[in-house]
Parts: C-alpha cells; structure tokens; sequence
C-alpha cells in the first residue's frame, strides 16, 4: 500500500499547478502518490499535467465543473494511501513536509492527524517572514504548544489554528467522517475539522513551517463575498455547542447574516438583504441601521453610497 496520498484540486490554475506539483515531487519522503482532480478547467492544465511522466501522479479530470467540495472528494475516492493530504493548486508543502508528519503519525497511533503552521508567500514566491508570523499570532498558533491538542473544538473552531492544506490524515479517519461535506465552495474545511473534533478525534500540532500558503489577488474578488457568507451561514446553522462555544457560534452567525444582509442590499436584492440585517442586527445595531438605511436608496446609488461609508469607517 502506498503510505501517502496527497491530492491537489486544481481549476484554471496551469500558471501556479506546476509549483505545487514540484513541491510534492521534491519530497524528502518519497512513498506516496499525487491525485490532481482537476474540476473542468478550460486552461491548458491537461497538456501541462501530460508532460509529467511520473507514474505516482493520477489525474482525475472532469469534462464540467462540479464544484469545490465535490472535486475534493472525487479526489478523496481516488486515493489508496493510508495517509492523506489535500492541499490547495496555488500553494507548496516544504521538502520536509511529509517526512516530518508521517514520523508523528507513524510513533503515536493514538493520533488521527498531525497540523503544522505555515509560511505565507506571494506570487512571486517570495516567503514573507512578518506576514507569516502576523499569520500565526492571528489564528493562535504562536500560542499553541506541541503536541496532542487538549481543547480540540476550542482550538478548531474558535481559533482555527488548524489548516487542512498543512495537515496529514489518518485517511480511515476521514472516510469515518465522510470527508468534506458535498457542495460546498466554502467553509468545507472548517466543517470538517468540527466534525472531527465532535467525533472525539485526536489532532497533533507541529510548531514548524512545514508548508506554504499563497496571498494573491485572485482570492479577493468582490463576487466571492456572498457565495462565501452563505455558506458560512451553512456551515454555522450545522452546529449546537454548550455554554461559551455556543455565545461564540450565534455571535458569527449573527455577523454572517449581517454582512451577507448588506452585500445583497447592495446588489439590489433589497428584500432579501434587509431580513438577514434583521436576524443579525444584534451583532451591530449601527451597521443594521446604516445597512437598512441604504436600502432606501435607488438601487444605482448603493454601489457608490456603500463605498463612501466604507471609507468613512476606515
């Protein structure tokens, strides 16, 4: 059996793909096999992906795009390793990744998977040590010892700390859960890493910057915002915590719907928008009646009225 299976879901990426195809192949820890699922793409990702002879390398191409979550777990159902990993197109593992997850994974069987922090890089791939270490603090792995994670849920839900790019799975563990839940653009890998802290899964951290996370501008195009607030909103109605989780959970909730309220509003979807600005007014009475406020307004006038009041906020 092949010990690792890393998969890489790629769509229209054929500029950034051959990196982390690299990163994988440069492995210090040579037994594993590289599945890229590739979600329809319409870029030259099929010649490029032909060129590599490597017989580890699977490639799982479908004709149309069926989706984030759903790519990832075709993905998943092509791997045969007893470890696996996904990782994202336009990032890289270190040389030294594998070797040094698999190492815990293979001395400690009472642990399911093993997360380690980050670099971030540009598009250029240029490590940027101040923004990789900002990175740190912000998710709360600069405070986050070695070692089993006591205080799973707290740590995945409402820090985060944990990347599922930078992370090796025992992969039975995840066919347990079910893997990433179908459908989904975002917060899949949130989702999971809850539901196996629920399930009573054991999780690793590796203080070392194992792996490579790319900041570019592709990711913050302004027509991702509310597919990504409605699937927050999903993912944050799949869950009942007890006592402080549970303040915390309705607390983002309430955000959510907020800023999902005023991005309809002003796209012109006003009644939608104005009832979830109600259902989460209480997060910011302020922005609740700013944001119902501007929904007075013609539609053609939102745009600009809304960017005024984002500058005037800072």
């Amino acid at each position: 059996m092949t010990k690792v299976s890393v998969c890489i879901p790629t769509f229209n990426r054929v500029n950034l793909l051959p990196f982390a195809i690299e990163s994988v192949l440069n492995q210090t820890y040579q037994d594993f096999e590289l599945i890229i699922c590739d979600d329809g793409s319409k870029d030259d990702t099929p010649q490029l992906i032909s060129q590599y002879t490597d017989n580890r390398i699977k490639y799982v191409r479908h004709p149309e795009n069926i989706g984030k979550s759903n790519n990832m777990r075709s993905g998943f159902d092509a791997a045969s390793g007893e470890y696996f990993i996904k990782f994202d197109d336009d990032d890289r593992l270190t040389p030294d990744f594998l070797s040094r997850t698999v190492a815990i994974l293979d001395h400690n069987s009472n642990i399911d998977f093993v997360g380690t922090d980050h670099w971030i890089i540009d598009i250029n791939n240029q490590r940027d040590t101040e923004k990789t270490q900002e990175n740190s603090r912000n998710w709360g792995r600069a405070s986050l010892p070695a070692g089993i994670v006591d205080n799973l849920l707290e740590v995945v839900f409402v820090k985060q700390s944990f990347q599922v790019g930078a992370t090796l799975f025992h992969r039975h563990i995840l066919q347990q859960v079910g893997y990433m839940q179908p459908n989904w653009q975002n917060c899949e890998d949130n989702d999971l890493f809850v539901r196996l802290a629920l399930a009573g899964r054991k999780g690793y951290y590796l203080p070392e910057l194992l792996m490579e996370y790319r900041v570019h501008a592709e990711q913050h195009s302004s027509g991702r915002a509310i597919r990504y607030f409605s699937d927050k909103i999903k993912y944050l109605e799949s869950y009942k915590f007890e006592s402080e989780l549970e303040k915390i959970r309705q607390q983002r909730l309430n955000e959510t719907k907020l800023l999902l309220g005023l991005r309809l509003v002003e796209q012109g979807e006003t009644q939608k928008g104005r009832e979830l600005i109600l259902a989460g007014k209480s997060f910011s009475t302020t922005k609740a009646l700013t944001g119902l406020g501007l929904s007075l307004l013609p539609v053609g006038l939102r745009g600009k009225a809304f960017e005024v009041v984002r500058k005037v906020k800072g």
